[in-house]
């Protein structure tokens, strides 16, 4: 090895002194290239072991701060392949790494002891979901799979961060067929490619088709005839659709409301739409779009529930959910863009405050709310706790090897429109009930008349290429009172809107 070589090396101590760890150390030491140079192993419980060694390397006791041993030690980085620590204890070292800028890295249990080549590839960077202070979900699986096995199910929006992760784990519990439906095309043909390697013997179908179209997705609704819709489909990013009020209204409300029509004219068994937090209280064209879908679906709900005419009516379900970490354009994807060019990374405010979930999580928990109630209900997830943005890109800067504002500037570049400082989950009048996954909890909201609402939106449809994007908000802010624009050129309106 040259000395160029030995400069990239990582100096690094294990934490853990088990198996596990010896597996690693061998591992890393055979792996070629090589990323590390290993300085000791950290031993969590024996303090017998110290002063002895490991594959010719000292066995350190904790008996100080990690962050003390690792400088006292000349070490870059720390390996945690103790799997005996609690999320709570990982987290707390991780943290405590970050802060004194050591990297970490982490191992998953290693159930092949002898392929070396496989542990190395494992040992990974934390990433910023990694660092969630959440416990894992448990679903019932057995429901879901009860509903799903041998179903027709029909994902709006498929080819994005919601849908396509629905559409993965919809797989695994056998459905007859999926129809995947977006209008982004390439988008779409990855995801087709995608499931076509998974080696499944469901029959997927690509839908090129705009939720927008009624014409056309009642044709998807006659060849098809899918038992279950999940409906991701929408547009989302906030202050794109200030800019742009009438797409908001014809993608996300006319869309929802198409969609919910056919189910009902098809014999849907259930619809389940994704909704956002931002659909609360909305400051921004976006979430009063999305309250209007959301009270839509749920007083179309109550007018079949009147009705009664079939217990075999359309089942709608609404499931609310804030932030999830890494989602198209979200602001983990964007912090890591922003830090791979140098900085600086832009923070609308310093005290904005958003809820996390991985995607995995937030699907997992659509598709469990999707088995529960009667229908009309909107459920909200449990998003842990809130996240500071300023902290999150610190974190994440840290993570990457670099100092916050000494390599990669943090800048403040002030709210955008429609944006609020924090985000919630319920109006103000409303109440929770729980259900029997602690993680999942019922919106108790004020019902409206299915014939005021509907005829509203028919209202707002039938006028919006003749309205102006000032005389489309005012409309919405009819249809959703507590709707109050925020940094936005719309705050002048509220006042126009009788409570």
């Amino acid at each position: 090895m040259n000395f160029e070589d030995k400069k990239k090396l990582t100096n690094a101590i294990i934490y853990g002194a088990d198996a596990n760890a010896i597996s690693v150390a061998n591992a890393l030491r055979t792996e070629k290239p090589s990323r590390f140079k290993l300085l000791g192993f950290i031993d969590k419980f024996n303090n017998s072991k110290t002063g002895k060694s490991i594959l010719n390397l000292p066995i350190l006791n904790q008996n100080k701060s990690i962050h003390v041993i690792l400088r006292a030690m000349k070490a870059d980085a720390l390996i945690i392949a103790e799997k005996s620590l609690s999320k709570e204890e990982t987290i707390a070292m991780v943290e405590e790494c970050l802060e004194y800028n050591f990297k970490v890295y982490s191992v998953p249990l290693i159930t092949d002891w002898k392929d070396e080549k496989q542990i190395s590839n494992k040992v990974k960077s934390f990433e910023i979901e990694d660092l969630l202070e959440r416990k894992p979900i448990v679903l019932d699986t057995k429901t879901i799979s009860s509903q799903i096995n041998e179903k027709t199910i029909l994902i709006t929006g498929a080819a994005g961060s919601i849908g396509s992760e629905i559409t993965r784990q919809i797989l695994s519990f056998k459905p007859y067929k999926i129809i995947i439906l977006d209008q982004a095309e390439t988008p779409l043909h990855s995801l087709s490619l995608e499931v076509d390697t998974l080696g499944n013997k469901v029959k997927i179908r690509s839908v090129l088709a705009d939720v927008r179209n009624l014409k056309v997705l009642e044709k998807i609704f006659v060849k098809y005839r899918p038992d279950i819709v999940y409906h991701a489909a929408a547009y989302k990013h906030v202050p794109l659709m200030e800019e742009n009020p009438s797409q908001a209204v014809y993608t996300n409300v006319l869309g929802t409301k198409n969609l919910a029509d056919l189910s009902v004219k098809y014999k849907v068994e259930r619809f389940v739409m994704v909704s956002t937090d931002k659909a609360v209280n909305p400051s921004s064209v976006m979430g009063a779009s999305k309250r209007i879908a959301e009270k839509y679906v749920q007083t179309l709900q109550d007018k079949l529930n009147k009705e009664k005419e079939s217990v075999e009516n359309t089942k709608f379900i609404t499931t609310r959910f804030g932030n999830v970490l890494g989602s198209n354009g979200s602001i983990v994807p964007l912090f890591a863009k922003q830090i791979q060019e140098g900085g600086p990374i832009t923070i609308t405010h310093p005290e904005i405050i958003r809820y996390f979930m991985t995607i995995p999580e937030a699907c997992q928990l659509v598709l469990e709310a999707g088995t529960m109630g009667n229908g009309g209900e909107i459920y909200i997830f449990d998003m842990g706790q809130p996240v500071k943005i300023l902290d999150l890109a610190k974190k994440m800067i840290r993570l990457a090897g670099f100092t916050p504002d000494r390599e990669i500037e943090i800048k403040i570049i002030g709210l955008r429109p429609g944006e609020k400082l924090f985000e919630e989950l319920l109006n103000d009048t409303s109440r929770t009930l729980p259900t029997h996954n602690e993680k999942i909890m019922i919106a108790q909201e004020r019902h409206d008349e299915y014939n005021v609402i509907n005829n509203n939106v028919e209202s707002l449809l039938d006028k919006i290429q003749l309205f102006s994007e000032e005389e489309i908000v005012i409309e919405m802010k009819k249809l959703v009172p507590e709707f109050r624009s925020m940094n936005s050129r719309f705050v002048a309106f509220d006042l126009d809107v009788n409570l």
